[in-house]
């Protein structure tokens, strides 16, 4: 939990220019953007204040709760997402998951490059690209200001 910058000119564009949209409408298309890519967001809720993105309410895994917060921050128009969601985990199941760290991609950046940075070896890249589909479909389409989820090697 906490506040995770991004940067605000960098993301999906979601916002459309032209029109200046109330901080309500943002927040209904930062949750419909979230639901797209297949999240359970029941128990979400967005609201948007300026350029920063509040998230609330509760998720099943770590993993979908570092998904969720990565995809409401990589927003063009969004430099800040405050993270209050807490996840709760049904009695049957094993303890949960540690938190994973994130990372910003910077010019140059690739994924075995950023792999090579933080495993210490390139060819785990698949291991960052996993972590974070659906939001990337393509190991080599990402971008600077982008904030990737970067999940603990087991």
């Amino acid at each position: 939990m906490g506040l995770i910058s991004f940067i605000k000119n960098a993301g999906t564009k979601i916002f459309a220019k032209s029109e200046d949209k109330s901080e309500k409408v943002k927040a209904d298309l930062i949750l419909s953007h979230i639901k797209q890519f297949g999240f359970n967001t029941s128990d979400i809720q967005v609201v948007v204040n300026d350029d920063k993105v509040s998230l609330t309410g509760t998720i099943d895994t770590q993993e979908n709760k570092n998904k969720v917060i990565v995809t409401a921050g990589n927003v063009e128009g969004i430099a800040t997402v405050d993270d209050k969601i807490v996840v709760v985990h049904p009695p049957q199941l094993s303890p949960p998951a540690p938190e994973k760290q994130f990372y910003t991609v910077k010019k140059g950046d690739y994924l075995s490059k950023i792999a090579k940075e933080v495993y210490g070896n390139a060819n785990k890249y698949n291991i960052i690209f996993e972590a974070n589909r659906p939001m990337l479909k393509n190991p080599d389409l990402i971008y600077p200001g982008q904030v990737l989820v970067i999940p603990p090697l087991s």
